[in-house]
């Protein structure tokens, strides 16, 4: 499997080559240059397997440069029960209206990230000692991202972790996880802005060729391509769970703020997977929503992006986007840049009146709603009251968007983003008693917490990045 740019400029690589990269040299995102198709039969065939098993099948099919042998031992070291709490790893659960639920936030962060942060985890660190290199990880979080990867590479051999995340503006909890960790090779950076303004300074930094290469600069962000691999793994066996015979359409709906999760989503339903329907959920920052319905994309700065009670969804610049749109208009990198260039001048595009946005449902199966403060509240009400289960504010944004959009008779899945115990205000507001929390975050928030506060500014993050490199 060779790799190249949305933006046209990379030369045919390898898997373990983009790994480490983050970012394509020409300031686009890593694409596979084709999708591996999977007929019914291996569906059939795959549909027994364990949630290990399963993920080398599909990941090896991208990572083809790592022996099998290797491959299998990584992915078997990542999904098992004692980092994700049971043999499932991503067990479904369903509501009473029918509505199927599939948890992906067992792992040890107690969000949907780790399933994927945790394979990237031992997958840097088998390549960087088989290169016998170091790599700086230069991150951004709106809250979940930054807690997975912070706890995927604590303490691991060659690895420095420099962590962006908007000066409180996010929930106690999920400062706690980040902040409280005091491994030396974690450093926290309390931006002065909003996540938009972090994600713009990794990109910004991972666009100057010469101090990223002479500090060795990597990502953990879903603009890394493992990442975005490792998630489709979950959709497969989700399907699996959900189906009632291989063959039969399963839609997903995917509460979305940088379109990661749900491009993997995309990703999976390329390479063969029966997905009917792709659902995007956002919240108030509803700049996904507004181009599936209307074709434009309108990416917001700081002064217009909303703080919520669903807080890793406040984002108005979704990076993955691209990677989709890349698709949408015929893998052409010359189009993509055009539009790019829009987007960076602050005007976005619309491509209503285009003949390729209707292939953005018909032929893509991308629908999607949106959901505010008052609706979340009222899911977790509902769910809670006859349901007896307990939503995160993220997840009661997807089903509230999932029964909204669902049709008569269509199977939908609602990817889990979170526990309800990282966001407790808002669980208390809903439900008048704090969530249920696992054993063993007893205090969390007493924790001594160690971060550093800098201004929104690209030159300050280096600064930091130089002294500890």
């Amino acid at each position: 499997m060779d790799y190249i740019s949305t933006r046209g400029g990379l030369a045919p690589s390898r898997f373990c080559d983009i790994l480490l990269m983050g970012l394509a040299p020409d300031g686009g995102l890593v694409m596979p240059s084709h999708y591996p198709r999977i007929d019914l039969a291996t569906l059939a065939a795959w549909r027994e397997l364990s949630y290990a098993e399963l993920a080398f099948e599909i990941i090896r099919l991208f990572a083809d440069d790592i022996p099998s042998d290797d491959l299998r031992a990584i992915v078997h070291r990542t999904y098992r029960p004692e980092v994700f709490g049971s043999d499932e790893i991503t067990p479904l659960r369903q509501l009473s209206d029918g509505l199927w639920v599939q948890g992906l936030s067992n792992g040890p962060t107690l969000a949907f990230k780790d399933m994927a942060m945790q394979l990237l985890g031992n997958l840097f660190e088998y390549v960087l000692v088989q290169r016998g290199q170091q790599l700086n990880i230069l991150g951004a979080t709106s809250g979940d991202t930054g807690s997975a990867a912070e706890y995927a590479m604590r303490g691991r051999q060659n690895i420095q972790v420099f962590m962006l995340s908007p000066h409180g503006k996010m929930s106690a909890f999920q400062r706690a996880q980040m902040f409280s960790l005091q491994d030396e090779n974690i450093h926290n950076l309390a931006i002065e802005g909003m996540f938009d303004d972090c994600q713009d300074i990794v990109k910004a930094v991972s666009n100057d060729a010469a101090f990223k290469s002479a500090h060795a600069i990597g990502t953990v962000n879903s603009i890394n391509w493992a990442r975005v691999v490792a998630q489709v793994v979950y959709y497969f066996k989700g399907y699996f769970a959900a189906a009632g015979q291989i063959g039969e359409r399963v839609s997903f709906c995917v509460p979305s703020g940088n379109f990661g999760n749900v491009c993997a989503g995309h990703i999976a339903r390329q390479m063969g997977l029966p997905i009917g329907r792709l659902l995007v959920a956002t919240n108030e920052n509803d700049v996904l929503d507004e181009f599936f319905r209307t074709g434009r994309y309108r990416p917001r700065g700081s002064a217009e992006t909303r703080v919520t009670s669903s807080p890793s969804m406040d984002i108005s610049k979704a990076s993955n986007f691209e990677r989709f749109v890349f698709e949408l208009v015929g893998r052409n990198p010359a189009m993509l840049k055009s539009l790019w260039a829009k987007v960076d001048n602050g005007r976005g595009f619309d491509l209503g009146d285009d003949p390729l946005f209707s292939e953005v449902a018909t032929r893509f199966g991308f629908a999607s709603g949106h959901s505010t403060h008052d609706d979340r509240l009222a899911t977790i009400r509902q769910v809670a009251g006859q349901d007896g289960q307990v939503l995160d504010p993220h997840t009661a944004d997807g089903v509230k968007v999932a029964r909204e959009l669902r049709r008569t008779g269509e199977t939908v899945v609602c990817l889990e983003t979170a526990l309800p115990a990282k966001f407790a205000e808002t669980i208390r507001e809903a439900l008048d008693q704090d969530p249920p929390r696992p054993a063993g975050f007893e205090g969390l928030e007493d924790l001594p917490q160690r971060f550093t506060v800098l201004p929104a500014d690209v030159a300050a993050v280096k600064q930091v990045i130089e002294a500890h490199s």
